[in-house]
């Protein structure tokens, strides 16, 4: 899958005008803020994992990292990340590029609850130069009907 893919998933919503691309990588946080010309902390990452053999999406803020109690209590199983060979062949969408629209049938996306903090956050539109600016209703909405679970640690202020 590509950016194109992704515009044609969003068209459903009239945001397919909105995704972002850019001459530059924007395929980790840090590389994603530089692009955007915004803190590290606001790029929506989509991370990629392993369940007894079902793939889950879970975007957190990008100051967030998974916290294996909260993730394990929540999934009850390890957190257990996808290979990037699983990563593509598993979601649709390469490293750098992973995003949670138009993944492939049977891909859960959760949207963990360090994104909430921001008025609008950056996730990835499906190619490792691309991104979109959207509310937390919005990117529920375009993820239709992704869950939010509390799975990250790192990001609040008493964990700093």
């Amino acid at each position: 899958m590509s950016v194109n893919t992704v515009k044609e998933y969003l068209k459903r919503w009239g945001m397919e005008g909105r995704v972002l691309e850019f001459d530059v990588s924007s395929a980790t946080v840090e590389l994603a803020a530089e692009a955007l010309g915004c803190e590290p902390c606001r790029i929506a990452k989509t991370l990629s994992f392993d369940l007894a053999g079902q793939t889950l999406l879970i975007v957190a803020a990008g100051d967030a990292k998974i916290d294996n109690p909260r993730y394990k209590a929540r999934f009850c199983g390890k957190a257990k990340m996808l290979s990037p060979d699983q990563v593509e062949e598993r979601t649709g969408h390469r490293v750098g590029g992973v995003c949670p629209f138009a993944v492939r049938e049977g891909v859960q996306v959760f949207l963990d609850e360090s994104l909430r903090r921001f008025p609008t956050v950056y996730p990835a539109c499906g190619s490792a130069n691309s991104a979109i600016e959207l509310t937390c209703s919005q990117l529920e909405e375009l993820t239709e009907g992704a869950e939010w679970v509390d799975v990250c640690k790192g990001w609040r202020p008493e964990e700093a």
